[in-house]
């Protein structure tokens, strides 16, 4: 699986705005390299004269058995890259036997996303809206269908300064809509997220709204975007079930922490309270395992899946999570573990 030539292979497809937008980070874009160089900082130490000649990559996430740690992240408005949207992602998702996370964001509702891949584990991101309300009717329409977890975005009190948006002046194209809202919020302009966040999104989120999702809704809630140990300890007393150790794909403050680096502080704090995961810059099947060496549960990956969907639709984004689970087992065969439960913090430099 080469995801440079993937890309490539997207852009050439995509709208150049849309591709943009996709592929972007904020400001100088230097969280947005620094993610999937970090990953490359790390050695590895084999172990050798193992049985490696059975290994399995299956694992599982908050209770739920997925095919391999290797989880899609939430990303929005998939119709960009596809006609069938979300609704192919959560497909080809499904077809590679592991678990989709569902944007706020989507392009097509989160009804109709559970619809077209029935039985298939699934969690839903949220971005708290201002009017309480209306953020207390989605989850109940995410508890109706099934859905199996919360994972609360954190790290978007604004949106960060992305400047291809702003100079591109992106927005949706006519008859596309952030299909969650209905009509109920003001229709997207000016530099997309940026203009719905501005408008619509709640910046007064606390610690104590952990325990208010989880009472509202029954389900855990996983938080995404914390890169400090101490923040993840307060979410973990605060009611979370796990983190997602997260700086927005290097979409919101530039120069934060790459998630690598961030991992092992918020492995140790939240310890034996809860499951962590992480995503950013991850791009190799050994990238996984360094994860999980780390301490992590599962790693979520986004844009690879994006250019898989653009690519080939539903077939490409199993193809892109078939070829991370290829990934896993050798590396994982070459460090001599065979399975994710025998990858520790020994096999890394």
């Amino acid at each position: 699986m080469d995801l440079a030539v993937l890309q490539a292979e997207a852009r050439e497809k995509l709208d150049p705005l849309v591709y943009d937008y996709y592929s972007g980070g904020a400001d100088e874009e230097s969280t947005l390299s620094d993610n999937a160089a970090a990953w490359q900082r790390y050695r590895m130490r084999p172990h050798v004269l193992r049985d490696v000649s059975s290994v399995d990559i299956s694992t599982e996430v908050l209770g739920t058995k997925v095919s391999m740690p290797v989880l899609v992240a939430p990303t929005g408005y998939h119709m960009l890259s596809h006609p069938e949207g979300e609704a192919a992602s959560a497909r080809g998702t499904a077809a590679a036997g592991t678990l989709m996370t569902v944007s706020t964001l989507a392009t097509v509702s989160l009804e109709d996303v559970a619809a077209a891949a029935p039985g298939a584990p699934r969690w839903f991101q949220l971005y708290v809206h201002a009017n309480r309300e209306l953020a207390e009717s989605v989850v109940g329409r995410v508890v109706a269908a099934g859905y199996q977890a919360l994972v609360l975005t954190v790290d978007l009190p604004v949106v960060g300064n992305r400047r291809k948006d702003e100079d591109s002046d992106f927005t949706l194209p006519a008859g596309m809509r952030m299909a969650n809202f209905e009509e109920e919020v003001p229709s997207v302009d000016g530099s997309g997220l940026s203009a719905f966040a501005d408008t619509s999104l709640d910046s007064s989120l606390t610690f104590a709204d952990i325990g208010w999702l989880t009472d509202l809704s029954g389900l855990p809630v996983v938080v995404k975007g914390v890169l400090r140990g101490d923040d993840a300890a307060a979410a973990m007393e605060a009611g979370a079930a796990g983190i997602i150790v997260s700086n927005h794909g290097g979409r919101q403050l530039d120069t934060a922490i790459a998630t690598a680096d961030a991992l092992p502080e918020v492995v140790a704090a939240v310890g034996d309270s809860g499951e962590v995961f992480v995503d950013g810059g991850i791009r190799l099947g050994t990238d996984v395992v360094k994860a999980l060496a780390m301490g992590a549960k599962a790693v979520m990956v986004g844009r690879p899946v994006l250019w898989g969907l653009a690519t080939g639709g539903a077939d490409g984004v199993q193809a892109v999570l078939e070829g991370f689970a290829e990934e896993v087992e050798r590396a994982m065969v070459l460090c001599g573990a065979t399975s994710v439960d025998e990858i520790d913090r020994s096999l890394l430099a």
